[in-house]
């Protein structure tokens, strides 16, 4: 874990709000995250920013010591959290009677978000948006070397031991096919906007004037397969997008074409990924997703030559959460000002994301 003093970030923001109630009394607060996240999410300088606005409990705790010593939430109308939150269910709002408002320095709620929390009113805002521009810039950076076909030519280069070159796209009116055009896809929209790339894209519930403002064509799914150099996906892995993308979609993918999944690896059917990827050495598939995760140690994902795998480091990590930290503050401001708050979920968005 990194020494907390290297990381000094803040989350200063520009706003001017004190955060202090009419009676000049701050609320009380409470940090809960798993503790190898602590000194990237809520270090000394993020937890002296926060201080401004609530009374912060001295322990910052664990999912397991909140409820081993619940005396922090019985006076906690904030939880300020991140990965590992304890379920918010009706056993855990009994200790915490005053909660109002948690700020999650983190993606899903879905794990910890039940009825009883919003059958309480208590307000959620998470840091999806934030994530989201970090994977958008993974992403970005492997479609860039994939439409190279880098990965074909490394393999070529240790095979041959020769300088050869083989045909590919390159970058310069390339096409890009995105499954989904949800908040991680449109900000790779606008990164590749400074690329001179066609992008094409599935999404049905998207409507295609909205799809017509971010420059995007909206195709069927199996023609993004078709007509990509590249295809990305960032689909949410609901019910109805479980093994989406098939091993036929795959098997009509263009010559030393690239497959990038940053979403979620149950989206695809990865039995019929693996034949078609077994049948086809020219795909390549970068997968920084699996399903599960990690791979089965008998999975055949560790031994195709044209599959990169990496451990799911598209998300934030290390020094990129003290963006999630900064939006914390944010909204948490917002939230005391009883302004919107950024990152706010609601019941009623639920059913719509991951």
């Amino acid at each position: 874990m990194p020494n907390p003093a290297h990381h000094r970030e803040t989350c200063v923001s520009q706003k001017t709000a004190t955060g202090v109630s009419p009676r000049g009394i701050k609320p009380k607060a409470v940090i809960i995250l798993d503790e190898s996240r602590r000194a990237n999410v809520y270090g000394p300088l993020q937890i002296q920013e926060l201080e401004k606005f609530v009374q912060i409990a001295p322990r910052i705790h664990t999912k397991e010591s909140i409820l081993e010593d619940p005396a922090d939430l019985a006076e906690a109308e904030i939880i300020l959290g991140s990965w590992n939150l304890p379920v918010i269910d009706a056993p855990f709002l009994k200790l915490a009677p005053k909660l109002k408002a948690i700020f999650y320095a983190a993606g899903s709620i879905r794990y910890f978000a039940t009825e009883a929390l919003w059958e309480r009113g208590i307000r959620v805002s998470a840091c999806s948006k934030e994530i989201g521009i970090t994977v958008a810039e993974f992403a970005l950076g492997q479609i860039l070397v994939s439409l190279k076909t880098m990965w074909q030519h490394n393999a070529r280069l240790r095979q041959n031991k020769n300088w050869e070159r083989g045909p590919f796209p390159g970058i310069y009116e390339s096409t890009v096919g995105l499954v989904s055009l949800g908040t991680v896809a449109r900000h790779l929209v606008k990164l590749l906007r400074n690329f001179n790339v066609n992008i094409i894209a599935y999404d049905p519930v998207i409507l295609p004037e909205q799809a017509r403002e971010l420059g995007v064509e909206l195709c069927p799914l199996e023609e993004v397969f078709t007509r990509s150099d590249v295809v990305s996906v960032h689909a949410p892995w609901l019910p109805q997008t479980e093994r989406m993308i098939r091993g036929y979609h795959l098997e009509k993918m263009r010559l030393n074409s690239t497959l990038i999944n940053t979403s979620r690896g149950a989206v695809i059917a990865e039995d019929e990924m693996i034949e078609v990827l077994r049948r086809r050495p020219d795909l390549y598939a970068l997968l920084d997703v699996t399903h599960p995760e990690p791979p089965a140690a008998d999975s055949l994902l560790y031994e195709l030559p044209n599959v990169l795998l990496t451990p799911h480091l598209a998300g934030s990590n290390w020094n990129e959460c003290r963006r999630l930290g900064r939006m914390v503050c944010d909204d948490l401001q917002s939230y005391l000002q009883g302004r919107p708050l950024v990152g706010e979920i609601t019941r009623k968005m639920m059913p719509y994301i991951a």
